[in-house]
């Protein structure tokens, strides 16, 4: 109907089209014989003025008048423009046209319904407890990530990355391309190490042994890195000056979503230089996107789109110490947990942000980032010990 409307139209603009050609011809014509009648009244007043000042008696009694010739005026042209005639709409014959809406109908259908988002409720332990204790060999041990239940990727004060089993049997050692050291690292679903190179602003991909650079900033540094379950990389991003800070979404590497302010434009995030404060990064079960911001003192939760819907401050009326954290995790449960540096202890949070218990009976040390594997178990990197802890957490 769309289209038909639009042919009318068409149409109709044609007609005026060749009325407007049609009336200017006449109207041009018209214009051309007053022309050429001014021309030759001028002509005329021009051989009159030289008969005036003639002495040729024959020439003034031949002289005959042409007044009359040039005394009637052009006929005047009427020329109406045209109109639309609007016609009558019937209703019933547009409706018709248009189509009919069904008869709405309700079913009734037994429902099963279930809590938590669909995850399963898994009793936390009263009691965690170590169950593995691996050295690897970092005097300072600041990231950590599984590649499988029983193979952890480490970073340290090297320009190392390395492979280490349970026994703590060192596996593999790759260095980085710039021979620079890497500020985090991550396994994507694909298997593949990524990690970021905050001095040349890289972020890079170990596939089949080879490095190399994937992304290439500039005016914008990349900090903590994580993989998420559509495969995509979220990244921490702090500029030049240390005055902004940003999460940065890439698909396949194409840049695919900035998450920077909340909904009053405010930063969602603090800023603060590269060698002071830390944030962690870690996309939840219902794909939150959790920064532990250390800068802020805070744990900052964004939806999916990056809608802001929680930040949590810590559990304070049992802490001895300003709540401090460092890394961050989620398990299969939704829930998030919080490695809290100076108070030595592992905050755990339901997905909404509600507190609800701390692994502090672990004699942790100074815990930096974690982990956690596919039964759910907690690996904590201590930083200066170079130990990686494995704690079981539930029941």
């Amino acid at each position: 109907m769309h289209r038909e409307i639009d042919n009318i139209i068409y149409k109709m603009k044609s007609e005026i089209f060749e009325l407007e050609e049609k009336y200017l011809n006449i109207l041009q014509k018209q214009e051309d014989e007053i022309t050429h009648n001014i021309s030759e009244i001028t002509q005329k007043i021009d051989k009159l003025r030289k008969l005036l000042d003639s002495n040729d008696i024959c020439l003034v009694s031949n002289y005959k008048s042409r007044h009359f010739e040039f005394i009637k005026l052009p006929p005047l042209l009427n020329i109406s423009l045209p109109t639309i005639s609007s016609a009558k709409m019937n209703t019933e014959v547009l409706l018709e046209q248009i189509g009919n809406l069904s008869a709405p109908y309700v079913t009734i259908q037994d429902c099963v319904y279930t809590t938590d988002f669909g995850f399963s409720s898994k009793e936390l332990l009263r009691a965690p407890r170590i169950i593995e204790s691996v050295y690897t060999g970092y005097k300072y041990l600041t990231t950590i990530t599984c590649m499988s239940d029983k193979l952890i990727w480490a970073i340290g004060n090297e320009h190392t990355m390395k492979l280490h089993n349970l026994h703590g049997q060192r596996l593999e050692s790759i260095k980085t391309k710039s021979g620079n050291m890497p500020e985090d690292i991550t396994i994507t679903k694909s298997g593949n190490l990524v990690y970021t190179d905050p001095w040349d602003r890289s972020l890079n991909i170990v596939k089949n042994k080879t490095k190399r650079n994937v992304i290439k900033l500039r005016d914008w540094i990349p900090l903590k890195v994580c993989s998420t379950s559509s495969n995509d990389l979220l990244v921490i991003m702090l500029n030049d000056d240390y005055y902004e800070t940003k999460v940065v979404r890439y698909c396949g590497f194409t840049k695919r979503q900035t998450i920077q302010y909340n909904e009053k434009g405010q930063p969602l995030y603090s800023s603060s230089s590269l060698f002071m404060y830390t944030k962690y990064i870690v996309e939840n079960k219902n794909q939150d996107i959790c920064v532990a911001d250390n800068g802020a003192r805070s744990v900052v939760v964004v939806n999916k789109a990056g809608k802001l819907r929680f930040t949590y401050t810590g559990f304070s009326s049992t802490l001895n110490k300003l709540f401090d954290p460092v890394g961050i995790t989620s398990d299969s449960q939704g829930r998030i947990l919080i490695s809290d540096w100076y108070n030595c202890i592992v905050h755990i949070l339901d997905q909404n942000g509600q507190f609800l218990r701390y692994i502090n009976n672990c004699d942790l040390l100074y815990p930096h980032s974690i982990c956690v594997d596919s039964r759910d178990n907690l690996l904590v990197a201590e930083y200066g010990t170079g130990i990686m802890k494995k704690i079981r957490y539930y029941k």
